[in-house]
């Protein structure tokens, strides 16, 4: 899977468009990626992301970094051995084209904000 022509709103996975916040998963499926809060990112947010049996979770915060990881979300992927990298979604595209032919990685992207 590569992401690609991030912009405010929008997004490509391997040439396809998509303009609302998505999760990229490791066995290939992307899907809509809703939280509870809107712009705080719960462990229930992560349900999806969790049954794929991920190495790591890349959790791109918005264009601007407006979202943020509740602690509760930190400590249960720390628990499960799960790294998290949380970053403004143009550096998370990044890290997750990098990471992901390594590692079982899945991309939960804001892609406003």
């Amino acid at each position: 899977m590569r992401l690609s022509d991030y912009r405010f709103g929008s997004i490509s996975v391997d040439g396809v468009a998509y303009t609302e916040d998505i999760q990229v998963l490791p066995d290939g499926a992307v899907r809509s990626w809703w939280r509870k809060e809107g712009h705080r990112v719960l462990p229930d947010d992560l349900s999806e992301a969790l049954a794929a049996n991920p190495e790591l979770i890349i959790i791109g915060t918005g264009y601007g970094g407006r979202v943020e990881i509740a602690e509760e979300t930190r400590k249960l992927l720390a628990e499960r051995g799960i790294e998290l990298l949380a970053l403004k979604t143009a550096e998370a595209v990044e890290a997750y084209n990098e990471l992901s032919p390594k590692r079982r990685a899945c991309a939960l992207l804001h892609l406003t904000c």
